[in-house]
């Protein structure tokens, strides 16, 4: 079906909220043209005190990027599944503001929706944080995304710190030696470094992270320590995506340690072993943004708050 009509989608992170605009497109194109419009900070999340204004204060300096007219925007938000009211009063907030209708609904709805084209299944975010999310029928699961104190297993900053522990304890004599404390050293210094680089400002989470491919690729490259790490992050993972399945065996991947080619393939291996099929990645967040604005047939619809 062809559409005259620019779309916008938005993926609001706590670091980054990136928006595209989608459209218009002919009849002839299989797939709307996107281009991105927007790229700036991010917002704390919605459940976090003054959510709902520092969402909007991420989102709105996009209006000056526009140059044509727009028909809606579709939002997928980070906290809004925790706090449904402030994503309500977020989609109200927008529309009054954009003067066309919006649609908000969690970053991880909206990036399951991409992921698996709006269909059932589980998708499995394995980044900076960590999370599964399954959706089948009128089932819906979410499987951690409780943030680094208390969950996001597997996750990137759970890697940093486990390579951390690695290195704090071997230096003490109570765990193996490893090639992570050299990897570690060249990083951020030596095990008496550490204290002082975890006071560090900025977002630790995201510096732990950046830790995580050492990790890889020490186990990789066979370290003892860094297998052990690597295949507990893989098990941790995988009982993520286990839990969040109800009828559904297919499991599609997000984030950024699935780009790491032997974790993947790991990963991958290991959820074949669980009785999941692994499932190619249809889209992103705001692909999915854009389809829950066209589609209210979706199973996603029940946590779309919808504003005109």
């Amino acid at each position: 079906m062809s559409s005259s009509r620019a779309h916008v989608g938005v993926d609001l992170g706590k670091s980054r909220c990136r928006a595209v605009i989608s459209g218009p497109w002919g009849a002839n194109d299989l797939r709307p043209q996107r281009r991105p419009v927007y790229d700036g900070i991010g917002a704390p999340g919605l459940a976090a005190a003054d959510g709902v204004a520092a969402a909007l204060a991420a989102i709105l300096p996009l209006r000056e990027r526009l140059d044509e007219p727009i028909s809606d925007v579709s939002v997928g938000a980070a906290g809004a599944w925790a706090a449904p009211e402030a994503a309500s009063e977020l989609a109200h907030g927008l529309a009054r503001a954009m003067q066309v209708p919006v649609s908000v609904t969690s970053d991880v709805v909206s990036a399951h929706a991409g992921a698996l084209g709006g269909g059932a299944g589980v998708l499995l975010i394995a980044g900076t944080g960590a999370a599964a999310l399954g959706i089948d029928g009128e089932v819906a699961t979410l499987v951690d995304g409780w943030g680094p104190e208390l969950g996001d297993f597997g996750s990137g900053s759970w890697f940093g710190r486990e390579a951390l522990r690695a290195v704090l304890r071997a230096s003490v004599g109570l765990a193996p030696t490893t090639v992570l404390t050299d990897a570690v050293g060249a990083t951020i210094g030596g095990p008496a470094a550490i204290p002082a680089w975890l006071a560090t400002d900025g977002p630790l989470p995201r510096r732990l992270a950046a830790l995580a491919p050492l990790v890889l690729d020490a186990a990789e490259s066979g370290d003892s320590v860094s297998v052990e790490i690597v295949a507990e992050g893989v098990r941790l993972l995988v009982a993520s995506a286990v839990a969040a399945s109800a009828g559904s065996r297919d499991v599609a991947l997000h984030g950024g340690l699935t780009a790491h080619v032997w974790f993947r393939s790991a990963l991958d291996r290991a959820l074949g072993a669980a009785g999941r099929a692994v499932a190619a990645s249809a889209g992103d967040a705001i692909d999915g943004a854009l389809l829950l604005a066209e589609r209210t047939d979706l199973p996603h619809e029940r946590f779309v708050h919808r504003a005109e």
